[in-house]
């Protein structure tokens, strides 16, 4: 199945059974992206960073043959975070209730040091994205499932980042994640080229997201089986895979 499950398909031309559960189109003026729901409680949603003989994983195909491996299913997949250039998380990184990477407070450069930034976890069937001091607070004493730092937050508690500029000419691929009222969680990943302030509006305004975190830029990819997607490009730090 193709793009026109999101499009161009119509019901005379396609069968509502055959239309994508989780996947949909939205268009934010010119900045359009294919969305992606999942809910916490049906899905299993977690991160992925090295395979068993410690080796970034890297990339989609991999990520598949390493959740086969284990009897699991990979439905869909995206770049979950800012990483260096040995693939290792900028800011924190948790995995399996493992903290692999501390969280970061500091002052840094580019879109991650555009405070305030965030964080995405997941834990108990549950999801959320925090700004980073609130997560800080939030799990003090202790580490959800799964957790990646990114930034900056796109959403704030309802209000778009403040440093966000509408008619940006600062475009670029971007891909990010946030929660609605409900605990649903929306990954999203633009088709074209986007500025900050429009991908916000898409979280904000149209899938109503009260929080939403910015993933990254230019390597974003999405995997996703239903869609019948999967994006190659350079190799990946972190991937957020969904699977059963």
């Amino acid at each position: 199945m193709g793009l026109c499950a999101i499009s161009s398909c119509s019901p005379k031309t396609q069968k509502q059974a055959d239309l994508p559960k989780h996947c949909f189109g939205k268009s934010v003026g010119a900045s359009k992206f294919i969305v992606c729901k999942y809910a916490p409680k049906e899905s299993k949603i977690a991160l992925f960073l090295k395979d068993e003989n410690k080796q970034i994983i890297g990339d989609f195909e991999n990520l598949r043959e390493f959740t086969k491996s284990k009897g699991q299913n990979l439905e869909f997949a995206m770049n979950g975070g800012m990483y260096l250039e040995n693939r290792d998380p900028v800011g924190l990184y948790v995995e399996n209730h493992n903290e692999i990477k501390s969280l970061f407070k500091g002052e840094s450069i580019g879109n991650f040091g555009l405070k305030p930034n965030g964080v995405f976890y997941t834990n108990e069937n549950q999801a959320g994205v925090l700004e980073t001091s609130e997560y800080d607070k939030a799990f003090k004493n202790s580490k959800p499932e799964f957790a990646t730092q990114s930034g900056p937050m796109l959403v704030i508690n309802g209000n778009i980042h403040p440093k966000f500029i509408k008619d940006s000419k600062n475009l670029n691929i971007r891909n990010g994640v946030g929660i609605d009222k409900d605990g649903n969680v929306f990954f999203a990943i633009s088709k074209n080229q986007v500025n900050f302030y429009d991908m916000a509006i898409l979280f904000k305004d149209e899938l109503k997201t009260d929080n939403a975190l910015y993933l990254d830029g230019t390597i974003s990819k999405i995997y996703s089986k239903e869609l019948g997607i999967e994006e190659t490009g350079d190799n990946m730090g972190p991937i957020i895979g969904v699977i059963n």
